[in-house]
């Protein structure tokens, strides 16, 4: 699988380090219901077959947070731009 970095152009998927879905949000911890969606956080998740925004860091290049929309089905990638401060794609 390649992936094409916004500076670095495109490169091998051994280049970036794969953290997970990019639309996931860590629950509040001072919660009354912490513990219960902490369990979901980490361990309940949806295995979507077709597109699906990732998170990937280029590790062998530039170092930037990618948000990369990959079919899950073909790995087949649609998009790759980076990560702002803030989270947003």
């Amino acid at each position: 699988m390649r992936i094409k970095c916004p500076y670095c152009g495109e490169r091998d998927a051994a280049e970036f380090t794969y953290l997970g879905a990019a639309d996931l949000v860590r629950p509040d911890a001072a919660a009354k219901d912490a513990a219960s969606a902490f369990y979901e956080y980490v361990y309940i998740r949806d295995n979507p077959a077709g597109p699906h925004a990732e998170l990937w860091y280029h590790a062998g290049g530039c170092r930037s947070w990618l948000r990369v929309v990959r079919d899950t089905r073909t790995h087949a990638i649609a998009s790759a731009e980076l990560v702002k401060r803030d989270g947003t794609g």
